[in-house]
């Protein structure tokens, strides 16, 4: 094919009257890059020179897409605490601002999701659909902005809504040793929630994978997931990701409160946040403090669960609840970070190693646990038997630890033993089984009403499950009086505890028939005494000669 070579110069022409108009219209744009130099790559942390208008906690990027927190910001150089993998990183790499800080997605796509800190996901459900972003460190709303705690978070977990109550915008901390069962309740409450318009949110910071994986696979059986978002650190991240763990996720838990929603959010656990935070800060050569720990460790667990509140209906009437879990080492509540905590939180929840092993779950230790704010949220019923239940509980304890040193117990004492006993079995429950509210007022009344006394006690876990199955056919408008009213009726306190009578007239043993519990022996523990199969007294004076001591515990049901 040939061309004309008028018709081709025709066409150069064009062309370069085309590029000399571009040319003479093109501005060339200046963009400002402050770019610095890194000196030097540790575990976790960089150090870089330049960059002399980087700010406290500017997001620094790095190459291959990883960014950073300015952490010290020094005359000569910068600290920068790394959010990812840093491997491939190396002296004299470029460093660029940002000019922004750490934020993170919020909003209802997160629902059901698993993420990082970073907002990225690890579920493999393709990328988040945010509605927005917020910084991960926001100031607390001011008092002004706040209203009281008036409203009860139910966990399902009979022991705590009676004795321990949470209200909605309380921070109520969970303690005690490892593999007690921290999780479990925190898990147990996140389960309760379904069908109460509460948003939560699960931060597992530093932990197994597998178990991260066991937990959300919990949820997710339970038909939780769909309410709940689940920021995870695994224990081999970067200790940057392990600190802004918790930050982040009171953020996305923060824009749920901000539009009016009631929110649950789960810190699992900050022992591991702490240790974290000194890593990064010995290797940025901060001073140490008391365990090795930097100055500021107070202020980073103070800032964070300061944003756990009940806003005012200017606000928009939303809530924050923190459920912090913190793992001590042989029961010693008086460390350095547990203390912290505890006079951070409003409130906590000891668990017993002893009550473990014995069987006693959830392992709760009612005389060292404690909630400051939730009784004025509780609903009516459970503060009309709270008060007489955690009597009767003490003086059991204290009288069960006199009576194992084999002294005689006369009658008065003894029926205080074994109403003691019930309680504490009544208590007792299977992890992953939340109960309702109606089903936890009937057993506690009947509690309160020694309806339980006579039942064998080897036979209570089948008549407490028979009350909470004949709780269904309380009335509805006794059920809803339960929730609304100021003050439990006598006329629905009757009604309740027939319904408990009736439910437990099959295991009260007939007349002539009875067996009285065996007394407490010497070095019985306080694990529940199995019932004796023989017919005995109804009433010992002292410990039986022949009785030996077994220290054997319930199993759980």
């Amino acid at each position: 094919m040939t061309i004309a070579p008028e018709r081709l110069q025709t066409i150069f022409d064009r062309a370069f009257g085309g590029i000399s108009q571009a040319r003479t219209t093109f501005t060339p744009q200046l963009t400002l890059r402050e770019v610095g130099t890194i000196t030097n790559v540790s575990t976790g942390i960089a150090r870089i020179s330049g960059l002399p208008n980087a700010g406290f906690e500017e997001l620094l990027q790095f190459p291959g897409g990883v960014f950073g927190i300015a952490f010290n910001v020094d005359e000569d150089e910068i600290g920068v605490v790394l959010l990812g993998e840093y491997w491939h990183l190396r002296a004299g790499d470029e460093v660029e601002r940002t000019g922004r800080i750490m934020d993170v997605a919020v909003g209802d796509g997160l629902l059901g999701r698993v993420i990082d800190p970073l907002g990225c996901p690890l579920d493999g459900k393709g990328p988040i659909a945010a509605s927005a972003r917020l910084p991960i460190e926001r100031p607390a709303p001011p008092i002004m902005e706040r209203a009281p705690v008036t409203v009860p978070l139910q966990t399902g977990l009979k022991v705590i809504d009676a004795l321990i109550p949470i209200g909605r915008g309380q921070r109520e901390l969970i303690l005690g040793d490892r593999q007690t069962g921290k999780t479990a309740i925190a898990i147990d409450a996140i389960l309760n929630q379904r069908g109460q318009d509460v948003v939560c949110v699960y931060c597992a910071i530093g932990q197994r994978a597998s178990a991260v994986a066991k937990e959300v696979a919990i949820l997710r059986n339970k038909g939780a997931l769909e309410y709940t978002v689940v920021v995870v650190t695994e224990g081999n991240d970067p200790p940057g990701l392990a600190y802004v763990a918790p930050y982040a996720a009171t953020s996305i838990a923060e824009g749920f409160m901000e539009a009016g929603r009631d929110v649950l959010v789960v810190y699992d656990d900050l022992t591991h946040h702490a240790r974290a935070y000194r890593e990064l800060s010995l290797l940025l050569r901060r001073p140490p403090g008391r365990e090795a720990f930097p100055g500021d460790i107070f202020y980073i667990h103070s800032r964070l669960l300061e944003r756990a509140t009940h806003l005012n209906k200017e606000r928009g009437g939303g809530s924050l609840t923190a459920l912090p879990i913190i793992e001590t080492e042989a029961q010693n509540i008086s460390a350095y970070i547990p203390t912290n905590l505890i006079s951070i939180t409003d409130g906590q929840i000891y668990l017993s190693p002893s009550l473990f092993e014995l069987g006693v779950l959830p392992a709760v230790d009612v005389g060292r646990s404690v909630s400051r704010v939730g009784g004025k949220a509780q609903q009516a019923a459970y503060r009309a038997v709270a008060g007489d239940l955690k009597l009767a509980y003490a003086q059991f304890e204290e009288l069960e630890t006199f009576a194992r040193f084999g002294a005689r117990i006369d009658e008065d004492t003894r029926k205080i033993i074994d109403h003691g006993r019930r309680i504490r079995a009544c208590l007792k429950q299977s992890e992953l089984a939340p109960v309702a509210v109606p089903a936890q007022i009937a057993v506690l009344l009947a509690l309160t009403a020694r309806l339980f006394d006579p039942v064998p006690i080897d036979q209570m876990t089948e008549a407490e499950h028979a009350v909470q199955k004949a709780a269904a056919t309380i009335p509805a408008q006794v059920i809803e009086r339960l929730v609304t009213a100021d003050k439990l009726s006598n006329e629905d306190r009757e009604t309740i505890t027939q319904v408990a009578r009736q439910a437990l007239h099959a295991f009260v043993p007939k007349a002539g028939s009875r067996a009285a519990p065996r007394p407490l022996t010497e070095g019985q523990s306080k694990a529940e005494a199995k019932a004796d199969p023989k017919p005995g007294p109804a009433a010992s004076t002292g410990p039986e000669p022949d009785a030996k001591p077994t220290g054997k515990a319930e199993k759980r049901s």
